[in-house]
């Protein structure tokens, strides 16, 4: 084993535990869909609660649903009377992650959409404390626009993959529109006089911004 590893090991067992529902849903995203990897995982999802925790949002949004890993955590940090509106645009992952979140302990705090939102979200109507986007990474400046307009004034964005595995220190290829995605994304937020915002090298990269 890799000193990354052993690290990576001893951080998981000095943190709070996933708990046995999330450990089989992890499991369960690694048997039965393509990218498993797309999955928070215990230490991200812990920090996500706690984000929550110390924030302490009535109205969360998330877009990037996957398999409902992420969203069982930010509604896991809810206070009493807070919601989480989570959006997945593929249909196809409906069948596996609506199970899961209404089967949860936190079914009440969880609004599930299918669908492109872009779209979804104007037509709400609400102002959201917090957001995390974990979706396409080639709409990642519309998504973050789109979020910034709707969300609250103190309130905060929680951007994954925004180190993308090391690709945003190379030229991409011209078709490599994740890649490109990312690194305009990055250099937006980095000159944008609306927000404070900060990297941590967490996993792939998260960002984490405050609306001015």
């Amino acid at each position: 084993m890799k000193g990354t590893d052993l690290l990576d090991e001893y951080i998981l067992q000095h943190i709070d535990e996933e708990g046995e529902y999330l450990k089989s849903l992890y499991r369960d995203t690694h048997v039965k869909l393509l990218r498993p990897r797309m999955a928070s995982g215990h230490l991200q999802g812990r920090m996500l609660k706690m984000f929550v925790r110390m924030i302490r949002p009535r109205q969360i949004l998330e877009i990037g649903t996957y398999s409902g890993y992420s969203a069982l955590c930010l509604a896991e940090g809810l206070e009493e009377g807070g919601m989480l509106h989570t959006f997945e645009i593929n249909d196809e992952q409906e069948d596996f992650t609506r199970p899961w979140l209404e089967n949860s302990a936190y079914a009440d705090k969880i609004k599930f959409y299918i669908g492109d939102a872009l779209r979804l979200i104007p037509a709400l109507g609400i102002t959201f404390d917090l957001a995390f986007v974990d979706g396409d990474k080639r709409k990642y400046i519309e998504y973050y626009e789109m979020t910034l307009a709707h969300l609250s004034v103190g309130g905060y964005i929680i951007a994954d993959n925004t180190l993308w595995d090391g690709h945003v220190l190379e030229e991409p290829h011209s078709n490599d529109h994740q890649t490109i995605g990312i690194k305009a994304f990055n250099e937006l937020v980095a000159h944008d006089e609306r927000v404070e915002k900060v990297i941590l090298p967490l996993r792939d990269g998260l960002t984490i911004i405050r609306k001015k």
